[in-house]
């Protein structure tokens, strides 16, 4: 039944893993790549936010908060502003390229490594920055980071955990980026009365999960699936027989020579994708990422501070709300830990659809009423359904789209395109990151509190997708996923009729790049 494969399908499942002391530190470790990327995320909301910051390097959008008259909408509407938040993700972009290759012939350890000397570099520049231009460079440095992180991060987990606990452990990526922005926003909070040097403590203190990632990518193992893609048969037994707690690997290490054997035929991992037999696994790590990215998540988590401020919370109490969504954002993650791998990806994705769409036409209905273009405040009660709203919203997000977005991809694409697979997606995910970031406050600015209409409607286009579209991944093994999920699928089995795992003749001939 499995083209290819010496395991039967039904073996497939049932590889013998513990769950072992090595897997949980190792992924602990790995994950804190996704604390510096919420970490990075949090805090520019937060400081943008600071008097001290503004009048140090945006004078004009500083004089502009305080003096004028202009819409409350429009405050923060500021090219340079949106860019001293959003360069992280451009160089994230450009760094992916470079990343999916060291992640390939290198290793997942070693790409976790350079990622963690980015940032420490990053870090320094921009706590100690005299001007934009260095502030700049450090978070182009940091997004360079970020790049290599999400590259190799997800794809350590996905490999390093057994298949029963796979979700969970993934999602642990997912968890740590929550809590990066939890703790940058709680900094933040401490951070803003401290004058005038705050901000400087704010973006400096991002050295902790850096100097996290670093140590731990010393210390942890490479994955077996890695080491035996770069010919280390033997290392990639004992790592694997370490990782499983067990002698009896002989299974997975046949299903993982295999698929690493296929994946030594493709030369051109990215043309490859491009073949009508990846073209499932690709659409679906596409749209999930632009889809993710339109939820509004990010403009909502980015600018919660910036945002509260426009509604009229003072400055401490909009920092306080920002903390209060940073929490929700925290649990709700450890609720999909807890039922990725039980109730499975589809549910937790439509479920929230409902719940992200109420809550963002509720939201835009209430700013539309009560906040013009020059009304002070909202009301106390108000300002707290608001705040509700939005915790609804986070909370819905983060047990769905939020982990969901990068465990799918992860576990999909076949192992010879796996490498270009994370890479496409992490490039799309930060492409768009990039366009939110750099558009959300000229789109406050002009669309006010239609920007909520703008995001759920966007909503209601993905819970469509996820309803025909979507397959369910959940315990399937990542080596025979196209046999049991995409060959069983009403729409995507169109596209693998084919699959005979040929690899093109044109590429036979070619030499290794």
């Amino acid at each position: 039944m499995a083209g290819g494969f010496s395991v039967s399908a039904s073996a497939g499942s049932q590889f013998e893993a513990k769950i072992t002391p090595v897997v949980i530190i190792s992924c602990l470790m790995a994950a804190t790549g996704g604390l510096m990327f919420g970490y990075d995320v949090g805090i520019s909301g937060g400081v943008t936010s600071m008097d001290d910051f503004l009048i140090k390097f945006f004078p004009k959008v500083y004089r502009r908060k305080t003096e004028s008259k202009d819409s409350n909408y429009c405050k923060y509407d500021n090219q340079g502003l949106q860019l001293f938040t959003s360069s992280l993700y451009l160089a994230g972009l450009t760094a992916t390229f470079f990343a999916s290759y060291t992640t390939r012939n290198l290793g997942r350890k070693l790409t976790m490594l350079i990622a963690g000397v980015f940032f420490l570099v990053g870090v320094i520049l921009n706590g100690a920055a005299q001007d934009l231009t260095m502030l700049i460079i450090g978070r182009i440095l940091l997004g360079c980071g970020v790049g290599f992180a999400n590259q190799a991060v997800p794809l350590f987990l996905s490999e390093i955990a057994p298949t029963r606990i796979r979700g969970g452990l993934n999602i642990l990526f997912q968890l740590n980026v929550t809590i990066g922005i939890l703790f940058a926003n709680l900094v933040n909070y401490g951070t803003s009365k401290i004058h005038p040097w705050g901000w400087r403590l704010s973006l400096s203190l991002a050295g902790v999960p850096a100097l996290l990632l670093t140590m731990g990518a010393l210390f942890v193992v490479d994955t077996p699936n890695s080491l035996i893609e770069r010919g280390r048969l033997e290392e990639g037994k004992a790592v694997l027989k370490k990782i499983r707690g067990t002698d009896n690997v002989e299974a997975e290490f046949n299903e993982i020579l295999e698929a690493s054997r296929v994946a030594h035929q493709v030369k051109h991992p990215f043309r490859n994708l491009l073949k009508r037999r990846n073209r499932p696994q690709l659409v679906i790590a596409i749209l999930l990422q632009i889809f993710q990215q339109f939820t509004g998540i990010n403009a909502i988590m980015f600018y919660a501070p910036v945002l509260f401020n426009t509604l009229g919370f003072k400055n401490d109490a909009s920092l306080y709300s920002a903390v209060i969504t940073g929490a929700v954002n925290v649990l709700s993650t450890v609720v999909s830990i807890y039922s990725v791998d039980r109730v499975g990806r589809r549910v937790l994705l439509l479920e929230a659809g409902v719940q992200m769409f109420i809550s963002q036409v509720v939201i835009a209905i209430v700013l539309g009423i009560k906040v013009t273009d020059h009304s002070d405040s909202l009301s106390h009660g108000y300002a707290i359904f608001v705040v509700v709203m939005v915790c609804t919203f986070v909370s819905s997000f983060a047990w769905s789209w939020g982990p969901l977005g990068w465990l799918i991809p992860s576990e999909t694409f076949p192992m010879e395109t796996r490498s270009a697979g994370q890479s496409v997606t992490v490039c799309v995910n930060l492409l768009f990151t990039f366009v939110i970031a750099q558009a959300f406050l000229s789109m406050l600015c002009h669309l006010k509190y239609g920007i909520f209409a703008f995001f759920s409607g966007w909503v209601v286009v993905m819970s469509v997708f996820v309803l025909f579209f979507l397959p369910e991944t959940k315990n399937v093994p990542i080596e025979e996923m196209t046999e049991k999920v995409w060959k069983q699928h009403w729409f995507w089995k169109r596209f693998t009729d084919d699959d005979d795992r040929v690899v093109d003749g044109d590429d036979k001939n070619n030499t290794q790049p």
